[in-house]
């Protein structure tokens, strides 16, 4: 098995910092913040894509630990879904991180941005959540309804196949599963947060037994990625996410829509 490591340079020395604001924002709007590392670690970093995306998906491990965790204390989280979710997903990583092994790079870049773009414009079709306030229970499997499955199972697989091709942990897709359920935004946000950290625990799985790991950038990111999901939770709680939902979402898909742009031209 074969391992990279790069020698560090001084612009590394910001990933810290990029990996706490991503890390901070992306426990607030529901994921682990995947999507931006890779892109970043191409374009800006000139890492190789498949090290790039096997560092993004061990980098939000701890986004996804932390952040899970403390949506969890707070009964953000339906467990039941979030577990199906993740099962159906664990297919899909792995998956797609053999795929990504057999793609030349720049197949693979053009591919992640008509993903993104194809993702960005469904994010803005989604339905507006109807549910009032409250939260499922987290420990009730009967709140997991048979008429759900179709839907979870769907998204599940397709935002696994996203984590392990891509390494972006697949959240666009869970965030449009669960606006379709239409869960309350926080939850949606909870539980978003497991799920995608179920995805990036299977797609680094399947990266690291194909040896595309350099441990120097996934501690530079990681780093700052678990301070700033350590903090976005406790935000989260002070602000009403429900009153903001519309926005939230566009300027998601605007910011997928516009990196696929930049990826397919570039």
């Amino acid at each position: 098995m074969e391992y990279y490591e790069s020698s560090i340079q001084l612009s590394y020395h910001w990933l810290p910092l990029i990996g706490f604001v991503v890390g901070l924002l992306a426990t607030m709007v529901g994921g682990n913040g995947a999507f931006f590392f890779p892109p970043a670690l191409i374009l800006l970093f000139q890492v190789s894509p498949r090290v790039a995306i096997a560092t993004s998906l061990a980098a939000v491990i701890p986004i996804g630990l932390i952040g899970s965790l403390e949506h969890y204390r707070r009964n953000n989280i339906n467990l039941p879904v979030g577990l199906v979710f993740g099962a159906a997903g664990l297919t899909g990583a792995l998956s797609g991180a053999w795929i990504s092994g057999r793609l030349e790079p720049s197949t693979l870049i053009t591919t992640f941005g008509v993903y993104s773009v194809l993702l960005g414009l469904l994010t803005m079709r989604v339905p507006k959540s109807t549910a009032e306030g409250g939260t499922i229970p987290p420990d009730r499997f009967s709140s997991l309804k048979r008429k759900q499955l179709p839907f979870i199972l769907g998204f599940g697989m397709v935002s696994g196949m996203a984590a392990g091709l891509f390494g972006t942990s697949g959240t666009a897709p869970v965030l449009a599963g669960l606006f379709i359920l239409q869960f309350p935004v926080k939850l949606v946000i909870g539980t978003s947060v497991l799920i995608v950290f179920i995805n990036a625990l299977s797609g680094f799985g399947g990266h690291l037994f194909l040896g595309e790991i350099d441990f120097r950038l996934i501690l530079l990111l990681g780093s700052g990625a678990a301070a700033g999901a350590f903090l976005g939770p406790r935000l989260l709680a002070h602000i009403h996410p429900e009153r903001k939902e519309g926005r939230i979402r566009y300027v998601f898909a605007a910011l997928l829509v516009a990196m696929g742009i930049w990826l397919i031209v570039v």
